[in-house]
């Protein structure tokens, strides 16, 4: 059987999957082949009612990286919640920096806490030297101003993730340090004194101790 055998079976065993548990088990197979050509069907199973193979999707989907973007930039669904929710989680992943505007607007938006969580860290797991270098600041301030908002979301899991986006952000740095870090260092100190979550406080004060050895 040839390579492209190969995946065309997988992907057969995917659609033909007659059970939840056969589903998982097709997707999962997908996703360990590495095939590009395997992306739309990964991305299709998103909108499927089976948390457990958009998982295994979503895990095949961060791993093929770059290509995935923009088909699943393209294929959005505005009208699934599910499936767009699972793609926010993707490109999460990915960190690629096309998907910037979909995590901006998901990370404040959304209104399920789990999906401004992957936002909230996939913000700060961007991969800025993929933008035009007189595009960086710009896009990092955005997503420091969302960051920022995020810290003071109802859900402690959506703050903890936020002082992980900023502390992300902060470590992108590599030249002098831009005006937002004051905002940032202020913010992660405001959130040592006062949050009420234990873990967000404690978070907070790693992200800062790495923030000042780092700037």
């Amino acid at each position: 059987m040839t390579p492209f055998e190969l995946i065309q079976k997988l992907i057969q065993e995917v659609e033909e999957a007659d059970s939840a548990d056969g589903l998982l088990n097709a997707v999962e197979a997908l996703a360990e082949a590495h095939s590009e050509r395997a992306i739309p069907t990964l991305i299709q199973v998103l909108g499927y009612n089976n948390p457990g193979a958009a998982v295994a999707a979503v895990e095949g989907l961060i791993a093929l990286g770059e290509p995935v973007v923009t088909p699943l930039l393209n294929q959005l669904d505005g009208y699934n919640y599910g499936a767009r929710a699972w793609a926010v989680r993707a490109l999460s992943g990915i960190g690629d920096p096309r998907g910037l505007d979909v995590l901006l607007e998901a990370a404040v938006s959304d209104f399920a806490l789990s999906v401004r969580r992957a936002a909230a860290r996939g913000l700060g797991a961007i991969h800025w030297e993929k933008l035009p270098t007189a595009a960086i600041e710009s896009a990092q301030d955005q997503a420091v101003q969302v960051l920022l908002v995020a810290t003071a979301d109802p859900e402690w899991v959506v703050r903890y993730a936020a002082v992980v986006g900023l502390q992300g952000l902060g470590m992108a740095v590599i030249t002098q340090p831009p005006d937002w870090c004051a905002k940032v260092s202020d913010r992660l100190k405001a959130l040592i004194k006062t949050d009420e979550t234990l873990a967000v406080q404690a978070r907070a004060k790693l992200a800062q101790q790495s923030l000042d050895s780092h700037l």
